[in-house]
């Protein structure tokens, strides 16, 4: 990239210094984050319930999880290009509404066919949530992206992080029905979405008023061929960290059942210290990048991980809670830079570039679902955990990333 095409997207998207963070919006949006990645945490908290009630096949567990996370994935970059064009600030509560409406029929609804509806629902309203909510982020940041940013996804992450806790204490002793529970969850979702639909739209008022020209020049933006290739080392740095973070989180619970001889209960304290710390580490991510720069971050936690993963599946337990704690939080400082790394690199596609790289998460997570246990079931689960440790080598690549953006 020339110094020029980069002093120009500087310019562009640098906020102004003196314009500080508004930190209610950017708590009150994490929040609604963690309630919203709390209720998709429910659908893979409810596979062993749903197997137990309805007599479900392993493959139809797996379809269940693809649809959730199929939908959510595509449509996240349509919403966010639709967004960019013409921004829809009370879209926010409309799509939490179909969560708690999948909700609803995830809890009460008996056949394998309303299931399916149900948590397509659920993947609509993930798929509205999350580029507008990170657009939200974006426009609260200030002079502060990176920390935004990292306010706005360990909500989600902290979401996620509880379906272990899901599982065993609401979820096993009151089965399908358990799942209503959330959609008092999604509700206040609702309501607190409201709050901020109107912070939006006031926003948005304002910056017409003081820059009548943005909308037009931010939908003006072209896509300089180096920007391309930024954006491709992205997505396979994503692809690398979310097909290792699947592996971890759908099959390192039978891993540990296998070799170590633990029990689910004790399997369960490994997989949610991992996603704990992925959220601790996601919180760090941001503020570091402020002051660091995105790419030392992005670079920097993936190639600090390559040998923490190889390790990984050759120690006893001890070492291996220990490592699982490191490789959470150092992989997942990347998660929220990454994101606005894309949006700094197409300043006036936000939405887009946001469910772009989240929604990619999400599609790579169902497909990464899939393949690692059908690989599991020809090798082993033990000689796929093997495998899948060197793929954060592929980290290697965030050198090549442009510096400034």
């Amino acid at each position: 990239m020339s110094s020029l095409a980069i002093q120009k997207r500087q310019h562009q998207t640098k906020p102004n210094s003196n314009q500080n963070p508004v930190y209610r919006i950017l708590f009150l949006i994490s929040l609604c984050h963690l309630f919203n990645d709390s209720i998709q945490a429910v659908v893979v908290a409810m596979f062993p319930i749903l197997e137990l009630e309805m007599n479900l096949t392993y493959t139809q567990i797996g379809f269940i999880g693809f649809s959730l996370n199929m939908v959510s994935s595509v449509m996240q970059p349509v919403v966010g290009l639709v967004s960019d064009k013409k921004p829809m600030p009370y879209i926010l509560p409309l799509g939490l509404t179909l969560s708690f409406i999948g909700l609803i029929g995830l809890a009460f609804i008996p056949t394998y066919i309303g299931i399916i509806v149900s948590v397509t629902l659920l993947g609509l309203g993930s798929a509205v949530f999350h580029p507008e909510g990170s657009r939200v982020a974006y426009m609260a940041a200030g002079n502060k992206r990176g920390l935004a940013q990292s306010i706005y996804q360990v909500g989600g992450n902290t979401g996620q992080a509880l379906a272990p806790l899901i599982t065993a204490f609401i979820l096993v002793p009151l089965g399908q029905k358990g799942a209503s529970i959330f959609a008092l969850v999604a509700l206040a979702a609702v309501l607190c979405l409201i709050f901020v639909s109107r912070w939006y739209a006031n926003h948005l008022k304002l910056v017409q008023k003081k820059n009548i020209k943005k909308k037009a020049t931010d939908g003006q933006t072209k896509i300089m061929k180096s920007v391309i290739w930024a954006l491709i080392t992205i997505l396979i740095l994503i692809f690398a960290r979310t097909w290792y973070l699947s592996a971890i989180s759908h099959y390192y619970t039978f891993y540990s059942i296998e070799v170590y001889g633990f029990t689910i209960e004790k399997s369960q304290i490994f997989l949610f210290t991992f996603l704990a710390m992925g959220a601790v580490g996601t919180f760090f991510g941001g503020p570091l990048a402020d002051r660091f720069g995105k790419k030392t971050v992005i670079s920097t936690s993936l190639i600090a991980t390559i040998p923490l993963a190889i390790i990984l599946p050759h120690t006893n337990p001890i070492w291996a809670f220990i490592l699982l704690t490191l490789i959470g939080f150092i992989m997942m400082t990347s998660f929220s830079v990454t994101v606005v790394y894309a949006q700094e690199l197409v300043p006036g596609k936000i939405g887009m570039m946001s469910g772009l790289t989240v929604g990619l998460a999400f599609g790579l997570g169902a497909i990464g679902s899939v393949a690692l246990g059908n690989f599991a079931d020809l090798v082993g689960i033990e000689m796929m955990m093997m495998t899948i440790s060197f793929l954060p080598i592929l980290g290697m690549l965030a050198l090549l990333l442009p510096k400034n953006v």
